[in-house]
């Protein structure tokens, strides 16, 4: 079960229906949820050194006001250096444009890319490969 895992999407109707999602896939035993990406950067600077605040997985939206989720991604790459735990991303989207898969993809910091709406087994196939990725503990 991951620690931390942060969702950053404006969507209200959908963040609930993934918490609840979350919550009964029981892969998480704290989520963290952001409306833009700018909030969650601050929040990564900010804890990057309490590495107990950080989450092991993000999913990230693509379409978001004030930042979004390519501009967050550029701005992580900025600032993955200084963040001493790898932090995977998943890009979720309800886009099924090639060019948005390619480009998360090609991005160097997604490590997967879920549809909208997201389900259960592929979101726990995610969960698992960040849990592989992270080894024991």
């Amino acid at each position: 079960m991951l620690e931390i895992l942060c969702v950053i999407d404006d969507d209200k109707i959908f963040t609930y229906l993934l918490k609840r999602i979350i919550e009964k896939a029981k892969i998480a035993r704290e989520i963290i949820f952001f409306e833009n990406g700018r909030d969650a950067l601050d929040y990564i600077s900010l804890n990057r050194e309490n590495t107990l605040k950080l989450p092991q997985l993000i999913l990230l939206d693509i379409n978001m006001p004030i930042l979004d989720g390519w501009q967050f991604l550029n701005e992580y790459g900025k600032l993955k250096p200084d963040v001493p735990q790898p932090i995977s991303i998943c890009m979720m989207s309800s886009s099924v444009e090639v060019d948005d898969y390619n480009r998360a993809m090609g991005s160097g910091h997604v490590m997967d890319y879920l549809q909208k709406p997201v389900q259960i087994p592929s979101l726990k196939q995610v969960t698992d490969r960040v849990l592989l990725f992270l080894g024991p503990k």
